[in-house]
């Protein structure tokens, strides 16, 4: 019993000591967070001071495009953080290549720890004017808009042309679907909430004011998922943001289109270079088909359109209802009209109904699909069995 008291009270001390440790490493961390805050605020004032220095010393002279550019991009969005590269080489050990989460054409992307939370550091290529344009993108539009279904930017650091996004831990919808690493198939209902939370980011991206954002290469390597399977849309690099005035003026150059985007690029987009709306609709409808069947994207909305049995071309590991992928197979060709002008908008009443057809049930008896060819030509019925 003695021992059993001592080992009791050796207990309480060190839940005692525990608890002592955990108050001083929440008081430095308040500390740490403190001191930063004020580095922050001497940084910008020192960066407000050169700024003015150089136009003191440069009168009318114009502005070069490097990071003195955005030297007062916190002022300007103050709900973003501003990290010095210190800052960066710390939570990535030095840009590390263990890292290292991917690259594209325009820079790395890497894994670091920054205020006690996990995060993705975008790095991209200074002297690439690709690059300098998606840092300006993502900061204008990331920056200034907030919705559940868009990746969260945290803050930037104009000295390396670096951006830190909220960390998704469970990599891409394009991961997820081609199962590249070893996780079970998704569910019909997990595709389908994740269609749904697309439109809605998509409805949310299309009804800003006072100018629509087009996001411009949307594909499931771009569409990010969380630790419940929820999907972020990011890569916001080429978007486009217009006016109803502006809406249908030329604004695309064929040498802005990412690498593995052409499946997804509106065939409008393609004859006539103008970026709007519907060009994400397109490439939404693409990737509906995709969710439902696992398949590539080059080709697929034609081998759809003419598929006599639907059940045949569907993931068969998702367990569709029938009346489910009906539905979506539908919208879906309908977002890939050849003509803009023949897909249908994404309105928050369509959205509520996609948000409504993961919690359906089967529903009985048999069903038939109207699938339009293309605009203009008669429907046609196949049969879901």
């Amino acid at each position: 019993m003695r021992n059993v008291a001592l080992l009791d009270i050796h207990a309480q001390e060190a839940n005692h000591r525990r608890e002592e440790a955990s108050g001083k490493l929440k008081l430095i961390q308040t500390s740490i967070l403190s001191l930063r805050q004020e580095e922050q605020r001497i940084r910008r004032q020192k960066m407000e001071a050169v700024r003015w220095l150089e136009r003191w010393r440069s009168p009318g002279k114009a502005g070069t495009a490097n990071c003195n550019g955005f030297l007062g991009i916190t002022e300007e969005l103050p709900e973003l953080a501003e990290f010095s590269l210190s800052d960066l080489q710390t939570a990535t050990c030095n840009f590390s290549e263990s890292f290292k989460l991917g690259q594209g054409g325009c820079g790395q992307v890497y894994k670091g720890e920054m205020l006690g939370r996990t995060v993705a550091i975008k790095r991209l290529h200074p002297n690439n004017m690709q690059g300098q344009s998606e840092f300006q993108k993502e900061v204008q539009v990331l920056g200034k808009l907030q919705h559940p279904h868009l990746v969260t930017l945290l803050g930037a650091c104009p000295e390396a042309w670096s951006l830190v996004y909220e960390y998704l831990p469970n990599g891409s919808l394009q991961d997820r679907l081609f199962l590249k690493s070893n996780v079970a198939p998704m569910t019909w209902k997990i595709r389908t909430r994740i269609i749904a939370e697309i439109s809605s980011a998509l409805c949310f991206l299309h009804s800003s004011k006072p100018e629509k954002i087009v996001h411009g290469d949307l594909k499931p390597q771009n569409i990010l998922l969380n630790s419940e399977l929820s999907c972020k849309i990011c890569e916001f690099g080429i978007c486009r943001l217009v006016t109803e005035d502006s809406l249908y003026q030329p604004s695309f150059h064929w040498s802005t289109i990412p690498k593995g985007s052409f499946p997804y690029t509106d065939p409008e987009l393609q004859r006539i270079g103008v970026l709007t709306p519907k060009s994400d609709i397109y490439a939404f409808g693409v990737i509906i088909l995709q969710i439902l069947t696992s398949k590539p994207p080059a080709g697929l909305v034609g081998e759809v359109r003419r598929t006599r049995k639907l059940a045949s071309i569907l993931d068969p590991s998702a367990e569709w209802p029938m009346f489910v992928a009906i539905r979506l197979v539908d919208l879906a060709l309908q977002f890939c009209e050849l003509s803009g002008r023949d897909r249908p908008d994404l309105t928050p009443t369509l959205v509520r109904e996609l948000e409504q057809l993961h919690v359906s049930e089967e529903r009985p008896g048999a069903i038939f699909l109207l699938v339009p060819h293309s605009s203009g030509d008669n429907a046609r019925s196949s049969g879901g069995s």
